[in-house]
């Protein structure tokens, strides 16, 4: 499942930049050394350096363990590191590093139980953990506190996914959509669980407004092949893994697909099969004849019975 990640420690460097004495004055327990280990970490996440990333947001935390933001940092840095083993396949790893920001997340939990944030940011990882209950328990939080919040939305939606409750899930990437249009995640999950509910025109309409927005994605292309294959009209399916394979020429799955395709649409254009005639058979075959001696012995014995004892008859002319 791709979920991307909310990352906003980009958003409070520029605060910590600009903000004025007094407000970090009132860090709680925070200070110099914790800010420049937050900078120093967000650096190295940027660049994708996530182990030594989460060693600044170690240092960050140890300089301002009551500060909830700093468990956020390094709870989200776990998360990205988990998805990144993941992709390797390194399931064991990706495991423990999502345990590590589910501890963190909760961190923040415990330090700020009125802010959305971190029940939003585990409802996301534990979505990511396949966690599906507690994500759903996590988001329905958030939305208490904040009623429509848009992330709060779309991670129950990625919930419901995982519960197989399309219905909802539909109903919370439609809210998700109309509070923030511009995030092609809720799209895509709608698609996903429209397809699911057999209703193919409204995940083609999905796929097509994530193309209007980036016609080279590649994903939604091949998606919205499937989607065309799945309703029989091989010849859009065919065009939308053709223009996919441009994009990406050596998508084995997308050439197997496509494959696919063309052996249906062909099989469905072919001329139905002129049936063979069969050869005409003998009346007189060794079994009828078998068959018709029998049942004229059988005729002659019946008549036989039928017959014995019965007097011969006398005739009445007399012999000169």
């Amino acid at each position: 499942m791709k979920i991307r990640t909310t990352f906003t420690l980009s958003i409070l460097l520029s605060a910590l930049f600009f903000a004025a004495p007094v407000t970090n004055g009132k860090k709680r327990g925070g200070g110099g050394d914790a800010d420049a280990h937050r900078r120093k970490g967000i650096e190295l996440f940027d660049a994708k350096q996530f182990a030594e990333a989460i060693q600044e947001f170690d240092k960050a935390v140890q300089a301002a363990p009551d500060d909830p933001i700093a468990y956020r940092d390094r709870g989200t840095a776990y998360r990205a590191a988990g998805r990144a083993a993941e992709a390797a396949g390194d399931g064991g790893a990706a495991g423990a590093r999502y345990s590590s920001a589910l501890a963190d997340f909760s961190k923040e939990i415990e330090l700020a139980p009125k802010e959305t944030t971190g029940y939003v940011e585990r409802a996301q990882t534990e979505d990511l953990a396949r966690q599906y209950d507690a994500a759903l328990a996590d988001a329905n939080k958030a939305l208490e506190l904040k009623p429509e919040d848009p992330l709060a939305l779309k991670f129950r939606g990625f919930a419901y996914v995982g519960l197989s409750q399309w219905d909802k899930a539909v109903a919370d990437f439609t809210a998700a959509i109309q509070k923030d249009p511009d995030d092609p995640q809720s799209y895509d999950r709608r698609a996903w669980a429209n397809r699911n509910l057999k209703n193919f025109p409204a995940a083609i309409e999905d796929y097509g407004a994530l193309l209007q927005k980036n016609p080279a994605n590649e994903d939604a292309l091949v998606k919205r092949g499937a989607t065309y294959a799945a309703m029989m009209d091989y010849e859009k399916a065919i065009a939308d893994y053709q223009a996919a394979l441009k994009i990406k020429p050596d998508d084995y799955d997308t050439v197997q697909r496509m494959q696919y395709a063309q052996a249906q649409l062909a099989a469905k254009n072919a001329p139905p099969a002129t049936p063979t005639p069969t050869p005409g058979t003998s009346i007189f075959t060794p079994a009828k004849i078998f068959f018709a001696v029998v049942i004229l012995v059988i005729i002659a014995v019946v008549v036989r019975l039928m017959t014995r004892g019965k007097p011969e008859e006398i005739s009445s002319s007399r012999i000169r």
